[in-house]
């Protein structure tokens, strides 16, 4: 049953009237340039950088090449964000804040690519192949009947079933569930990651079958009595996995399927996926998290430069979920574990205030990689690929502690409704500059190099993906606001 208690956003949306705004002279806009940016915007960039409602990263200015995680033909898109659902998404913000239709066509094309690229297995692999000839190399549900030979792998990894997943299921509620595809797909795809959850509450990285649950006993998370410090090389893909914030991007997206249906199925797997993140802590005197998990719920290897070890990175937005699954749910247990992390992490600050990925199993002493891959306590000749010290965020997440528990926050169900921006300086200013960025084409271009042409690419100004979501956004957020 649907939860009528939703609020649409059309309702928080008011006329938009025609004078300026201005903060100085120089920074004077008014409604009717504004829309001709954004119109102007969304065509150039669904005709020029996009393939059938799907998107990548970057596109070069001339538009002759393109690049998600790697070079990309004219007829793929990429799955991860900023890529074909961070776009809809960002169509459909602008639309809900404006009311204009052509982006709601913008993000129904994009929502329809993600149709077409749907597996049988559910989810999304990491791209979507348009071409009659590469399509035939995998599962989607829309050609074939049944996945036999073809590849057939939902990849939970960096986002990317979860992003397509929540651009779906909004695009579903806006349309008021009256688009049978997009409503079946959205559903399609909500079942079959119900039905990949393990019994401890856990996802993978990614699979190609559903988990057997008897071969899955619920176990609390240790250490094991020895690792190898040489990478095995073995798959990992199973594992129950926090890397890149896997496990905590499904519970976000299993409670917005809640709040959106109405469904019980997804609030209770929402609610096991914080039981693994109890389950998950290390035990004293280490008590943190690791990336990933093997099936004796002990840290393991993933990739070469993954080792098993305590985890300064993942383990902040696990606290933080923790935080959201509290607020979710009003059960104290999802606030117990944190008063003790936050002082163990707190101990293992580095001198420049930051935290390593890694720490040792045994002896907290970070863990770094050389550029040939070779594991070591020093940090002098890391990959540049990877951030193998992050930022600590350990303050903010302690006084959002305090607030949440001093406070007893508690709200089963937040709402859907976009909040009507504020007119102000700074979004006049944001919006000038928007404006006065964009070329005569449409276009707005990055000062930036194509990352996967090598050093002998002439690229210099590519169009970004990212920039042109955040930018119409803007847009729409200050004609909204007046």
């Amino acid at each position: 049953m649907i939860r009528a208690r939703i609020l649409t956003t059309a309702l928080l949306l008011s006329a938009i009237v025609a004078q300026p705004v201005c903060s100085d002279d120089s920074q004077v806009v008014d409604d009717a340039e504004a829309s001709r940016a954004l119109s102007r915007a969304v065509e150039f960039f669904r005709t020029h950088a996009g393939v059938e409602g799907g998107y990548v990263y970057r596109v070069s200015a001339d538009l002759t090449k393109r690049e998600g995680e790697g070079k990309v033909g004219p007829t793929t898109a990429w799955i991860e964000p900023p890529g074909t659902p961070a776009v809809g998404l960002a169509y459909l913000r602008a639309y809900q804040l404006t009311q204009r239709a052509f982006l709601l066509d913008a993000a129904i094309e994009s929502g329809m690519a993600l149709v077409r690229g749907q597996l049988h297995s559910g989810g999304w692999d990491n791209r979507i192949e348009f071409a009659p000839e590469d399509r035939r190399r995998y599962a989607y549900r829309v050609d074939v009947d049944t996945p036999e030979g073809r590849r057939n792998t939902t990849t939970f990894d960096d986002n990317k079933s979860q992003s397509a997943l929540r651009l779906l299921m909004e695009l579903d509620h806006e349309l008021e569930f009256r688009h049978e595809e997009i409503h079946e797909a959205a559903t399609y795809a909500l079942d079959a990651f119900l039905k990949a959850q393990y019994p401890n509450g856990a996802w993978p990285q990614r699979y190609s079958e559903f988990p057997d649950p008897d071969g899955f006993p619920v176990k609390q998370a240790s250490f094991p009595e020895t690792w190898s410090r040489t990478y095995p090389g073995k798959d990992y893909k199973g594992f129950y996995t926090l890397n890149d914030n896997t496990i905590c991007d499904m519970i976000s997206t299993m409670f917005l399927a809640w709040d959106i249906y109405g469904d019980e199925r997804y609030r209770d797997a929402a609610i096991r996926g914080g039981e693994f993140l109890l389950l998950a802590q290390l035990p004293e005197p280490q008590p943190g998290w690791a990336q990933q998990y093997n099936h004796d719920m002990q840290p393991a290897w993933a990739r070469k430069f993954e080792p098993p070890a305590i985890t300064g990175g993942e383990s902040q937005t696990v606290m933080r979920m923790l935080l959201t699954l509290y607020v979710r749910t009003g059960e104290s247990r999802f606030l117990d574990p944190l008063p003790r992390a936050l002082e163990y992490y707190r101990s293992l600050l580095r001198s420049d205030g930051r935290l390593a990925r890694f720490y040792e199993i045994g002896t907290d002493q970070p863990l770094y990689f050389t550029k040939d891959y070779q594991l070591t306590d020093s940090d002098a000749d890391m990959p540049t690929h990877y951030g193998f010290v992050v930022s600590s965020r350990l303050d903010r997440i302690a006084s959002q502690y305090e607030r949440t528990r001093r406070a007893e926050i508690h709200q089963e169900q937040l709402p859907l409704a976009l909040r009507r921006p504020r007119q102000s300086p700074a979004l006049t200013r944001r919006a000038r500059e928007v404006i006065d960025a964009l070329d005569s084409q449409g276009a707005w271009f990055d000062s930036d190099r194509l990352r996967y042409y090598g050093d002998d690419d002439d690229t210099r100004q590519v169009i970004s993906s990212q920039t042109f979501s955040r930018n119409i956004v803007t847009l729409a957020e200050f004609l909204a606001a007046r």
